[in-house]
């Protein structure tokens, strides 16, 4: 089945690299046309941020697999930024379809009582907030156009339970479920979908890098990939350490499609099992 997503439009926030290229490229294979943003800045945590050069190359991908794609850096955190480069996708392709709220951050891994405030706000107001703003933004388009439409948030197996050392990821990540049910309600008399996805750890840049494999392993003063990985694997029903980005994709992909259609409000795991251990 090609086509699925033909002719839509989506809005992908955190577009410039991991799972955001990959919904961007793969909504792209299915037929649509992209607006992508990312803030290609560091946002406070230790690990290499996204850069221009990151979003240009998922500008290529998705023009590779012969669709469009408007992009534009943006801060999720600001309601402004986000805005204004949804209104700039949206005048170039005259409508929006899906929105991915897809941007996030992690964090280092500190016990509750050691985080700084300002660490707090930065992952509230990135994983939380920024989430806000993206359906915010989006919501006003949907309603005019009158068509109907279809979100999907980004949450994490970290919002179906606790999680030692993430305290501010955790708490963001179970927000955003309660920011999916309150619109799911909220845009159904406008036909607007409204789901959350929840995968387990994914092999992307936020996962895969020093400040990760530290949280994993912290009994290891510099632990390497080869040191945390088998780590990883210990929080999956299947003894496999991480999926892949095209795997979340793939059930956005079907959220977004007509395959979807009477879906709302639900929760979907991407998790090898995590979920029920």
């Amino acid at each position: 089945m090609t086509g699925r997503v033909e002719g839509k439009v989506a809005f992908i926030t955190g577009a410039a690299r991991g799972q955001g290229r990959s919904h961007a490229v793969r909504l792209a294979q299915e037929g649509a046309d992209i607006i992508g943003l990312d803030v290609c800045a560091n946002t406070g945590f230790d690990y290499e941020a996204s850069t221009s050069e990151d979003l240009a190359e998922t500008v290529r991908q998705v023009e590779a697999v012969g669709r469009r794609m408007h992009a534009g850096v943006g801060d999720v955190r600001d309601y402004e930024s986000v805005s204004s480069v949804l209104a700039a996708g949206v005048e170039r392709f005259g409508k929006v379809d899906i929105v991915l709220a897809n941007a996030g951050i992690a964090n280092s891994g500190k016990l509750s009582h050691e985080w700084s405030d300002q660490e707090w706000r930065t992952m509230i107001d990135t994983n939380l907030t920024g989430v806000w703003n993206t359906t915010k933004a989006a919501t006003p388009y949907f309603i005019e156009q009158g068509t109907g439409g279809s979100m999907v948030i980004t949450s994490s197996l970290a919002g179906m339970k606790g999680a030692r050392g993430c305290v501010g990821y955790v708490a963001s990540k179970w927000g955003v479920l309660g920011i999916t049910k309150s619109l799911a309600r909220e845009l159904a008399e406008y036909r607007v979908r409204v789901n959350a996805v929840s995968p387990t750890n994914v092999e992307t840049p936020m996962l895969d890098n020093p400040m990760m494999y530290k949280v994993f392993r912290p009994d290891l003063e510099a632990p390497t990939l080869d040191d945390a990985i088998g780590t990883y694997a210990t929080i999956n029903l299947w003894p496999i350490p991480w999926i892949q980005p095209i795997d979340v994709s793939n059930m956005i992909l079907f959220l977004a499609s007509e395959e979807g259609r009477y879906i709302t409000g639900a929760v979907l795991p991407v998790d090898l099992g995590a979920s029920v251990l």
